[in-house]
C-alpha cells in the first residue's frame, strides 16, 4: 500500500536546483520541442544503487511572456502535476537502463495553458525520451 501512495509524490529530491546540474544540463544537454514545450534533457550514469531518484525535473516559465508571477506560477503548477501523474512510465525505464536524467521543461506559448495540452506534451516528452534510449538499452542486453 505504501508503494502506490509514494508513486504520485512530487519531493524536493525530484527537483532540479543544484547550478553545477543546471549548468551542465544547458551547456551540453540536447533538446527537443513537445510543443508548447522545450524539453533539454542530459542523462548520466547512475552512480550507486542508493541514488534516487533517477530522474530530476525543473520548469521555467519567461517572464516576458507572463509578466505577472500568478500566470507564471499557474503554468509551472500545470507542468509539475502533469509530469507528476505521469512520470511512472520515464523512472521505470530509466531504472531498467542504469541511467539518471536532468530535465528542464521550458515553457513557450504566450497563452495560458489547459491541462490537456501541457499533459499532451509531458507524455509526448517521456515518450520520445524512452524512444530516443530504447535501442540502446537493447543492444546492452544482447550483448
Amino acid at each position: 500500500m505504501p508503494e502506490k501512495e509514494t508513486q504520485f509524490t512530487f519531493s524536493k529530491d525530484e527537483r532540479l536546483y543544484a547550478e553545477k546540474r543546471i549548468e551542465a544540463l544547458f551547456a551540453s544537454g540536447a533538446s527537443f520541442i513537445a510543443y508548447p514545450l522545450r524539453v533539454v534533457y542530459i542523462t548520466r550514469e547512475i552512480e550507486s544503487e542508493s541514488e534516487l531518484p533517477t530522474v530530476s525535473i525543473l520548469t521555467s516559465v519567461s517572464k516576458k511572456r507572463f509578466k505577472r508571477a500568478v500566470k507564471r506560477n499557474r503554468v509551472k503548477r500545470l507542468i509539475r502535476e502533469a509530469y507528476r501523474l505521469n512520470k511512472k512510465e520515464l523512472i521505470d525505464f530509466a531504472t531498467q537502463s542504469g541511467k539518471s536524467y536532468d530535465i528542464a521543461f521550458l515553457y513557450l506559448k504566450s497563452e495560458l495553458p489547459t491541462y490537456a495540452e501541457i499533459e499532451k506534451a509531458i507524455l509526448k516528452t517521456i515518450n520520445t525520451l524512452n524512444g530516443k534510449y530504447q535501442p540502446e538499452a537493447k543492444r546492452e542486453n544482447n550483448s
